[in-house]
């Protein structure tokens, strides 16, 4: 090194400080985003799935209503019953490894599969009034009446659902209301207020909202352009005034070219997330309308078709770091009928969760009660398979150990992130989770830094 030459050095120095200077100047907004919308990751819990139900077949006489949950958990229970007459061995763990989870994992996958479809079997259910909620049978005169009629009703299963003092439904819940298109705008806003009208009698959405924003879900689908978001989020203030309530958040659903690339050729979806004002939760892409709206065939179209990957690698891209969750679509490959087509049906399906957990997406749909067995069986097994590893090279990370791996603060916060939600997946335990030293606050703080 040269020998140290203090008049050079102050001289760097008050040079240094002129440029530090220069620089904050110009960067003032830039640092106000760098340290705020752009350094948040999704620290909280996202569920593995939202569970789509037509609100004629939960609200009503002779549907399950408020016990919708438990009876999709008996009924995909009951799905694992038909494997054992489907030509192979008809333990959970032989369906596991018939899947493709490797045989030391395969009996704790299922295990713990079992576990959750006992106790937590749909974490996140959408109350659905768009797309599948036919109303067939119901004489046109009739169907504002019908879906007002069950508007009342999903406002006191959600009500059941979600009170803070006494939940008895799953973790998150909500509506799914018709879209802005000015045909059925007056529809879908009418539907929204008497369920939101509803729940806030006795003070219960006040309740939910203070107690967890996240709790209530609100779904605008077949978003188009962001000016109908920000017409949403005024909608909204003028409830939360007359309802007396706090600020109410909402998901969009992306199912529209439009959705993704704007009539100026910019990315749509950072407008949309900038138009939400902060209250948007998540992106949802839909897998057939998006498809069918760029002309794919009924045949081809897929969630792992190549629009649909382009479509989702805007939506990543405009969600990652700034706390907003993103979901993929579904399938609507059923697993029904015989033995042997359940067993295809989830092949399909477990293939198509695995993939989009692999591309770091962690949310996808579901639509059938069947479909949970592999929903769960696919995410246990991937957050299985890689947990003690990620777990050892985190504790040497964090000892500052070098001599079997070089991480850097990224990769860091990456299995950081990946060991909370393989807990909270169920496919780990606390105790399990104590080989990386830190706890599960040292684990929230790492997914954000990087660092301890």
């Amino acid at each position: 090194m040269p020998p140290h030459d203090p008049d050079a050095a102050e001289s760097a120095t008050a040079l240094a400080a002129e440029l530090t200077a220069l620089a904050d100047a110009r960067l003032t907004q830039t640092d106000d985003l760098v340290r705020g919308p752009w350094a948040t990751p999704v620290t909280w819990r996202q569920p593995v799935h939202t569970v789509y139900v037509p609100a004629h077949l939960i609200t009503g006489d002779g549907t399950p209503g408020a016990d919708l949950p438990g009876t999709w958990g008996r009924a995909a229970l009951a799905a694992l019953d038909t494997f054992g007459t489907s030509g192979v061995s008809g333990t959970v763990a032989d369906l596991a490894r018939e899947l493709g989870v490797p045989a030391q994992d395969a009996a704790t996958v299922a295990d713990r599969t079992l576990a959750t479809l006992h106790d937590e079997p749909v974490a996140d259910l959408r109350i659905d009034f768009e797309d599948g909620f036919t109303q067939r049978g119901v004489p046109p005169a009739e169907r504002d009446a019908d879906e007002d009629a069950r508007a009342y009703a999903a406002a006191g299963i959600l009500a059941t659902w979600l009170n803070p003092a006494a939940p008895t439904g799953p973790a998150f819940a909500g509506i799914r209301f018709r879209s802005f298109d000015p045909a059925v705008r007056d529809r879908g806003l009418r539907t929204l207020a008497i369920v939101l009208t509803g729940l806030a009698a006795d003070g219960v959405l006040h309740d939910i909202l203070a107690h967890d924003r996240r709790a209530l879900r609100l779904t605008l689908p077949k978003v188009q352009h962001h000016s109908q978001v920000e017409a949403f989020v005024e909608v909204l203030e003028v409830l939360e005034r007359r309802l007396d309530v706090p600020e109410i958040p909402f998901e969009v659903q992306v199912e529209t070219p439009q959705a993704i690339l704007g009539p100026d050729g910019t990315a749509e979806p950072a407008r949309i997330l900038a138009a939400g004002a902060g209250r948007i939760l998540s992106l949802h892409y839909g897998t057939y309308d998006y498809s069918a709206s760029l002309g794919i065939d009924a045949a081809e179209q897929s969630m792992a078709h190549p629009v649909a990957d382009h479509a989702k690698d805007v939506l990543q891209v405009a969600t990652t770091a700034v706390g907003v969750e993103l979901s993929d679509g579904s399938t609507n490959r059923i697993p029904v009928g015989t033995p042997a087509e359940i067993l295809d049906g989830w092949r399909v399906h477990f293939d198509l969760v695995t993939r989009h957990l692999r591309r770091g997406i962690r949310q996808g749909w579901d639509l059938h009660a069947h479909q949970l067995v592999t929903r769960h069986l696919a995410t246990i097994a991937y957050f299985r398979a890689n947990w003690r590893v990620s777990a050892e090279r985190l504790r040497d990370y964090v000892a500052g150990d070098t001599s079997r791996w070089l991480d850097e603060p990224a990769t860091a916060r990456a299995m950081a992130g990946y060991l909370l939600r393989a807990r909270e997946c169920g496919a780990v335990t606390p105790e399990e989770l104590a080989v990386t030293g830190v706890g599960t606050d040292g684990l929230r703080r790492l997914q954000v830094s990087g660092r301890l």
